[in-house]
């Protein structure tokens, strides 16, 4: 499967949320893959977390990539600050999996992604991956600490992410879209 830019003919639209904590590079990583200028509402900070940037997400971040003539993700970034949390409901209406995607060198993104993640698992049934931004690699010892905090099952993939590299992103999106269709296999078994 190749992801490669190009106009929509046709085909199946599916929305995907990127979500996860306040500048844990949720733009960037839509910005790196979309293949249209991408839509963003970030606002400057005016607060003590303009130290960590200058601007956030306050309603939704909106990219597009065409996966194969047959099929385009629509990829919806949520604002990360809990305050925008009414935001994650509306823009995970419809969503068929989402990216919980942390800072993985700072300990409270991964904090933060616990009530996050508990929103999430509220809302919608639905299959997700945990990518860990700015990571070369995944330390097995660093993979299971997150597990156990964010108390994921065993099926749940755990990526290192760098949101700033094309084919960073697009394993992460491939590991989401196979956890989709795998979903979507066992409920076809299942009727």
């Amino acid at each position: 499967m190749t992801m490669k830019p190009r106009r929509r003919t046709s085909g199946q639209a599916v929305k995907i949320v990127v979500t996860g904590p306040f500048a844990a590079g949720k733009t960037t990583l839509i910005r790196t893959i979309s293949e249209i200028t991408v839509l963003s509402t970030e606002k400057d900070i005016t607060d003590h977390t303009r130290s960590r940037k200058s601007e956030t997400t306050v309603a939704m971040d909106f990219g597009r990539i065409t996966i194969d003539r047959d099929l385009v993700l629509y990829l919806f970034g949520t604002p990360g600050q809990d305050r925008f949390d009414f935001m994650w409901e509306i823009l995970g209406e419809g969503m068929l999996g989402y990216i919980l995607l942390l800072d993985a060198t700072r300990e409270d993104s991964l904090e933060e992604s616990v009530g996050i993640l508990a929103a999430f698992r509220r809302m919608a049934k639905v299959p997700f991956v945990v990518a860990l931004n700015r990571v070369e690699g995944l330390d097995p010892a660093e993979e299971q600490r997150v597990r156990e905090r964010l108390q994921l099952d065993r099926d749940v993939p755990v990526l290192p992410c760098d949101a700033t590299d094309r084919e960073s992103v697009k394993s992460v999106l491939l590991a989401l879209l196979y956890a989709v269709v795998d979903q979507i296999d066992t409920q076809a078994a299942s009727v």
